[in-house]
Order: structure tokens, then sequence, then C-alpha cells
């Protein structure tokens, strides 16, 4: 049998992406969200999510994506504390499909001849569908969602 691993499915505008079930928490529903003065463009502000207060990113601005008129299923994935240095972050996405588990191979490594701003936060795409037919695949773009987050260093130096 061949080894699989999990990922969340969630979408921004039309496309799929996924992420680490494992840096996942929970997923929560949108909820009203603080704003903070002077916040980075991508931090849309902060909750208090069960008694802690939780910084919100939104993650189509932080990838550069264009906005989406859709906002009727968006949610909230929050993240496990030590993704972003122990500081409670969630990111906003438009759709959470489910857990998906894919197997070797079903994954394809992006090879480095590829550049664009986002290309190093892409660790595989995943294709999802019929083996015979290739029109009907689906195509998820999987993350490093960890990466992006370090990257940013605003929680390289949180307390």
């Amino acid at each position: 049998m061949a080894a699989s691993v999990d990922v969340v499915e969630f979408q921004l505008g039309e496309e799929h992406y996924a992420l680490d079930i494992q840096i996942a928490r929970e997923i929560v529903e949108m909820m009203p969200i603080t704003p903070l003065p002077r916040a980075p463009e991508y931090l849309a502000g902060i909750i208090n999510l069960r008694g802690e207060i939780t910084n919100i990113i939104d993650l189509r601005d932080l990838l550069g994506l264009p906005a989406s008129a859709e906002a009727e299923n968006r949610k909230i994935v929050v993240l496990m504390p030590d993704v972003a240095s122990g500081s409670n972050v969630g990111i906003i996405v438009d759709d959470v499909h489910s857990v998906i588990s894919i197997h070797n191979e079903q994954i394809e490594r992006i090879n480095d001849g590829i550049t664009s701003s986002i290309s190093g936060y892409v660790k595989a795409i995943i294709k999802i569908g019929d083996e015979e037919d290739e029109k009907t695949k689906t195509l998820i773009i999987w993350l490093d969602i960890q990466k992006v987050i370090s990257d940013l260093g605003y929680y390289q130096n949180a307390p």
C-alpha cells in the first residue's frame, strides 16, 4: 500500500489549495474581526476566540491574489501555535472543502524552473480525479503555510 498524507483542501477564488492537516488546529465560521491600526495589509485584525486573542491573516492579500466578491462561505483556519512561534494565528479562506488523503503518485513536485512570487511557498501540486480522463482531474496547490508565516518576520519577534 502506498504511503498517504492528509491535507485540508480549501478554496481562494476559483482555485483549490491545501495545507498540512497537522498544522490546522480548528476551522471556525467567519466572525467579526477587529482591525488593528497601522497593521500590514495582509493582517485583517484580531478576534477573541474562546478567550484567546488570535491574529487573523487574509491569505488572499498575503499571496497577492485578487479580491473575491464571494464572502458567503468564508472560514478561518486556526493554526497550531508552534506554526507562528507560539502566537495564535488564523488564516481567512473563501471555503473549506474537506480533509483528503493523498498518495505519493498524486503529488507532483514543482521544479526550480518555475518562478513566481508564490512558488517558494508551494510544496507541490496535488492531482485529484480520474486517472484515465485528464480533463476531469482537479489540480490543488499544496501550500507550505508554515514557511509563509515564518517568512513574514512578524512572528519572529513575538514574545
